[in-house]
């Protein structure tokens, strides 16, 4: 019965095309003869995730002469079936590498908001401090970069990246390197690796000189160098503060 409902739900996921075709043929001993032709071919069938093109075909060969009478002869064409084809081999490495890079992209971003969070909303605690001191979440999101940058890498990353003849970087193929999705999510694991060390780096020399840093890390998550602008100038006005 396992058997059966699986063939079931196989056949279901099947789109099936039926043609029909005849012609007429005559031979030099005047035997007349009649070749139905009918086709069975789903151009778009879709089989375990995976496109299936293909045509099953038979051929009705009718023998009819005055002395032999007729004779119909069944002639089957090989089921054609080819499932890796360049373009749904393709189609299917750029599904795969999207999914990794949507995957990579929210995991990295989930992974570094507890820092901030701890770092805004607890900066005296001893769990924020062991925490921000940890190397754990550079090495995760170093890994993780590193994957990425491999999955990404083609023969024509360091062309792209420097496109002039003095080897210096141009806008127009960093724009063409970043419109890999694969590319674009390194460079967002990228930017959260760094921006959770300068974070860390504002955090612990507020810890150091007893100034107030919660505004400054904030800043640190997504306008990085604007947190460090701001955690300057907030350090100068302190100083200043504790002169007078």
């Amino acid at each position: 019965m396992a058997s059966s409902s699986s063939s079931s739900s196989i056949y279901s996921q099947i789109s099936l095309k039926v043609g029909r075709s005849w012609q007429l043929h005559s031979t030099h001993d005047g035997v007349q003869r009649r070749v139905i032709s009918v086709g069975i071919g789903g151009s778009d069938t879709e089989l375990f995730g995976t496109r299936v093109v293909g045509t099953i075909g038979t051929k009705l060969s009718n023998k009819w002469s005055f002395a032999g009478g007729s004779r119909v002869v069944v002639i089957s064409d090989v089921a054609k079936l080819n499932p890796f084809r360049k373009c749904c081999g393709v189609s299917a490495s750029w599904y795969a590498g999207s999914q990794i890079a949507s995957s990579a992209f929210t995991l990295g971003t989930v992974a570094v908001l507890p820092f901030y969070t701890l770092m805004v909303l607890a900066p005296k605690a001893e769990l924020t401090k062991k925490s921000v001191e940890s190397g754990i979440p550079y090495v995760v999101l170093g890994l993780l970069y590193g994957y990425l940058l491999y999955l990404s890498w083609t023969p024509d990353t360091i062309r792209m990246m420097f496109a002039s003849k003095y080897w210096l970087p141009e806008l127009p193929g960093i724009a063409k390197m970043f419109s890999s999705e694969l590319t674009l999510a390194s460079a967002w694991i990228h930017l959260l690796a760094v921006d959770l060390f300068a974070a860390r780096q504002v955090f612990l020399e507020g810890l150091e000189f007893d100034i107030e840093t919660r505004h400054s890390v904030s800043l640190c998550l997504l306008f990085c160098p604007i947190g460090i602008i701001v955690h300057v100038m907030t350090k100068l006005l302190t100083k200043r503060s504790g002169n007078t």
